[in-house]
């Protein structure tokens, strides 16, 4: 089974955003950028299944600029096999990832895509649906637990009421959530092997897909700072304040 990985490079989850003076998005500049939290899950889930030797070949795959390559060699670091970069510049939209991701597909064959539910910078969450949609595959999201039988994959959820259990057949979508597993860091002798991995240089282009975007950001502005909260002396206050203040009871 050939398994792909697409990861998106973010702003590190450790970082503060800061909105660019025009208010045009977040400044990215001289800011940490590392792996999107949710797809180093979904790497280190293709890692162990080609180390339980139930994946014969996991392939990482990231759109992005220059410097997305440097998030490939985190994938091939945690023990990847071989990556695809596909350069742009432009900050694509879901559909127009989808569509780019749908190309790898039908040239890759994969049987199984394993990526992260959502992006952290983004929070669309809408790429493995449009994937899977595309592809018509069927898809697990948002999976806390993956076991494999053959061609058979079972996927267990969180949801409102408890947990949703799903099985799917191969080839097929599954998006990741935080407690599939705990992904592992990359050794120094793993980061040096990591560098003589290949890496396919491609472009939208390549695949004939239209990047054109379809939404228009107007304006980017920081939520406003939480107000400080108050003390009161006994129950009668709260209910008074809750009533006559806050006017919600």
């Amino acid at each position: 089974m050939k398994v792909l990985v697409p990861v998106k490079r973010v702003l590190d989850y450790n970082v503060k955003a800061r909105v660019k003076s025009d208010q045009s998005g977040v400044d990215l500049a001289n800011v940490k950028m590392s792996m999107n939290p949710f797809d180093e899950i979904s790497v280190e889930q293709a890692v162990k299944m080609k180390e339980s030797g139930a994946a014969t070949e996991a392939v990482v795959v990231s759109i992005g600029p220059a410097k997305a390559q440097e998030t490939i060699r985190t994938g091939l670091a945690m023990g990847m096999d071989r990556g695809i970069h596909v350069t742009t510049d432009e900050d694509l939209e879901p559909l127009a990832v989808a569509k780019i991701l749908k190309a790898i597909c039908d040239e890759e064959a994969p049987e199984l895509v394993i990526l992260g539910k959502q992006a952290i910078d983004n929070d669309y969450g809408a790429t493995g649906g449009m994937l899977a949609a595309l592809m018509g595959w069927p898809i697990g999201s948002a999976a806390n637990s993956i076991e494999q039988s053959g061609s058979d994959l079972t996927v267990v959820k969180e949801v409102d009421g408890g947990l949703q259990t799903v099985k799917l057949q191969t080839p097929a979508i599954v998006t990741t959530d935080l407690r599939l597993n705990e992904p592992r860091y990359a050794s120094l002798p793993n980061i040096m092997k990591a560098k003589k991995k290949p890496i396919d240089a491609k472009t939208p282009s390549d695949y004939g897909v239209d990047t054109t975007p379809r939404l228009k950001t107007l304006k980017v502005t920081e939520p406003e700072a939480r107000k400080a909260g108050i003390k009161v002396e006994d129950a009668a206050q709260l209910v008074d304040k809750l009533k006559n203040e806050a006017g919600v009871i």
